[in-house]
């Protein structure tokens, strides 16, 4: 049985699993951040409107009913959403999942991301039992790389056409995160 959504308190930060109420901050981050977050995440275009902005928060709130994905909304010190991350992808007989994270335009490069990578992981080891967790990245988006590996993940390698950005298959770099990398 999956698990009742939880909180996640790191360092300045909070992560709640997303809910309605969500729905205008979300669409303003998205339509915020079509410059940078736009370039590597498809959904987060120069159209996004409030009713994609629930579309998604409903979704997320069925996958804490479901068991995937497990998605959080990322929240500074004053309560200002800069943010999402979860998990997704999870694979029960392997023990494993992907975790995805995106900083909006104007909280970027201020460490917001690592620190909520390693708490949406310390979620997925200590609550889901993963034994292994990867962060899927496109080999240019540099910011993204430096996260993962800030966020104590290892390079594993790249996998040759593994993503799509702009329609165009791209390679993508692998890591990994096991419980004994957040030792």
């Amino acid at each position: 049985m999956p698990p009742a959504p939880v909180e996640l308190a790191a360092s300045s930060l909070r992560l709640r699993p997303w809910q309605p109420g969500h729905a205008d901050a979300l669409c303003e981050a998205a339509q915020e951040s079509v410059a940078t977050v736009g370039r590597w995440l498809p959904w987060c275009h120069a159209g996004y409107a409030w009713e994609d902005a629930v579309a998604w928060i409903e979704h997320c709130q069925g996958g804490w009913l479901r068991g995937d994905p497990y998605a959080f909304a990322i929240f500074d010190a004053a309560d200002r959403l800069v943010g999402g991350a979860g998990l997704n992808r999870l694979d029960r007989e392997h023990r494993s999942a992907n975790l995805g994270y995106w900083i909006r335009q104007q909280a970027q490069g201020k460490g917001m991301a690592p620190i909520a990578v390693q708490a949406v992981a310390a979620f997925g080891f200590a609550t889901l039992s993963l034994s292994r967790i990867e962060i899927v990245v496109a080999v240019d988006n540099a910011a993204s790389r430096r996260c993962a590996e800030k966020a104590g993940a290892r390079f594993e390698g790249i996998a040759r056409q593994r993503l799509v950005v702009d329609a165009v298959p791209v390679d993508a770099a692998i890591y990994g995160l096991l419980p004994a990398d957040q030792a």
